[in-house]
């Protein structure tokens, strides 16, 4: 409890140096500050057993733009960029998988269609990027696109399905990307997906476990389908009907910036909260 309040205390200490106020005063000996912060906590969490599979929210690509008086797709872009850093450094880590909620099965519904289409624009981007930058192949990453993709971008989830079959070897590194998704629809097209196969009798009703319904969900395909680590930024305490079957015993890291000022440090200082946890599984 003392390490945890001391460790509390020297984070307040750091968040007060990066401010942007106490940037205008002290800009080099922030920068230096920052660095030596960043080592100290890599340190830290590098010395202690690492998650396996990382989620992660991307919130407040929007409100990170309308605060900057910009135009929503600019935060997206932002959000984009970002998101390629953080995933570089996740690896880097030696952490396997990641699973990121590009798009969730309300945003394809409700948004407009200039939105849509925006959001389209950029996941296509960082596909075709993948893709001709062999970042997959350089770090033999198996890439899988899963949620409500009837209702996607026909063009988008095309391309998606060639990096599927170019990367279905590699066992090195997991990237999943939720698009369309919601973890209520994927509960219930896995529960459908059982009754059919009870109607034809290919396993009978007792025979139902949670290991067969596990298999018939969109994480089936990974050595840890279920997160160790679900990280939210923008400061929500909510999981949004993501992976609702696979985080049940998950731990939560809600993150007060937007997604588009994510730093390292947040990733370690997120990573550093879940190996102060004991986890129970509910036990």
């Amino acid at each position: 409890m003392k390490k945890r309040a001391t460790t509390y205390i020297v984070d307040k200490f750091i968040d007060i140096l990066l401010s942007p106020k106490t940037r205008i005063f002290l800009n080099p000996f922030i920068d230096i500050t920052y660095r030596i912060y960043e080592r100290y906590l890599f340190k830290q969490i590098t010395s202690k057993p690492l998650p396996k599979h990382i989620a992660i929210i991307p919130d407040g690509n929007r409100r990170w733009a309308k605060e900057r008086g910009l135009n929503p797709v600019e935060g997206h872009y932002h959000g984009y960029e970002r998101m390629k850093e953080v995933i570089k450094w996740i690896y880097d880590l030696g952490i396997d998988i990641i699973t990121i909620y590009a798009m969730s099965h309300e945003n394809c519904l409700y948004r407009s269609g200039e939105e849509l289409n925006n959001l389209f624009d950029i996941i296509k981007k960082g596909l075709i990027e993948l893709k001709d930058q062999g970042i997959l192949d350089k770090y033999r990453v198996r890439l899988k696109v899963f949620g409500k993709l009837s209702i996607a971008r026909k063009d988008v989830i095309d391309l998606a399905k060639e990096l599927e079959a170019l990367t279905n070897m590699y066992d090195n590194k997991f990237l999943n990307i939720a698009i369309c998704y919601g973890g209520r629809q994927e509960i219930l097209d896995a529960v459908k997906a059982i009754a059919r196969d009870v109607m034809v009798g290919k396993i009978d009703i007792d025979g139902i476990t949670e290991d067969i319904l596990r298999i018939n969900l969109s994480t089936s395909h990974l050595p840890s389908p279920e997160p160790d680590l679900v990280i939210r930024t923008s400061g929500e305490l909510r999981v949004s009907n993501f992976l609702l079957w696979q985080i049940a015993y998950s731990e939560l890291y809600f993150c007060d910036v937007y997604w588009p000022d994510f730093r390292k440090i947040d990733l370690y200082r997120a990573i550093r909260s879940y190996q102060f946890r004991e986890r129970r599984y509910g036990r």
